[in-house]
């Protein structure tokens, strides 16, 4: 099986063609777990590499799982979890943990896709990425990103822009 064919990235690519978008699932030469790797090997500057973290909200839980929320941020970024907290109108937010990103979006931490979730997400994307006429995102797997702009993130994902630094 090639990476292409990987299940988690054929999601992707799968929500990438139903949403519309125009961009290719690109293989990297090597893994990109951190957005500097990531910048690296596409020439590009860290700060259009588009981080998906996933967060939870432990004082708003849904009954029978926690609550989560998607953070595209640029990766220049630190995410201000107050500073989205408020947004969000919740008191605060935590890291989650592996097993619940990959329960949540069916991704490992590493290859976490804005898109191609196993279940819907709140999903804000990071205003600073509008600085950038292509940023890229992780597409399923350490190795794959996709190239995108600014307004086509936020209609793909359905998310809200947001100041999350």
């Amino acid at each position: 099986m090639t990476i292409l064919e990987h299940p988690a990235v054929a999601r992707v690519r799968a929500a990438l063609s139903a949403a519309g978008a125009r961009g290719e699932v690109v293989v990297l030469d090597d893994h990109a777990r951190t957005a500097v790797a990531a910048a690296e090997q596409l020439g590009v500057s860290v700060a259009q590499i588009a981080n998906s973290l996933v967060f939870a909200i432990p004082d708003r839980p849904i009954p029978g799982e926690r609550d989560v929320v998607l953070v595209m941020t640029s990766g220049a970024h630190r995410v201000d979890t107050q500073q989205v907290a408020t947004f969000l109108g919740v008191d605060r937010l935590e890291r989650a943990d592996a097993d619940l990103v990959r329960e949540r979006t069916g991704f490992a931490i590493g290859g976490v896709a804005p898109v191609g979730h196993v279940t819907t997400l709140t999903t804000l994307v990071d205003v600073a990425l509008a600085d950038h006429d292509v940023v890229w995102a992780a597409a399923g797997h350490p190795r794959t990103v996709f190239p995108a702009t600014f307004d086509e993130l936020v209609r793909i994902t359905g998310g809200r822009a947001a100041s999350v630094a």
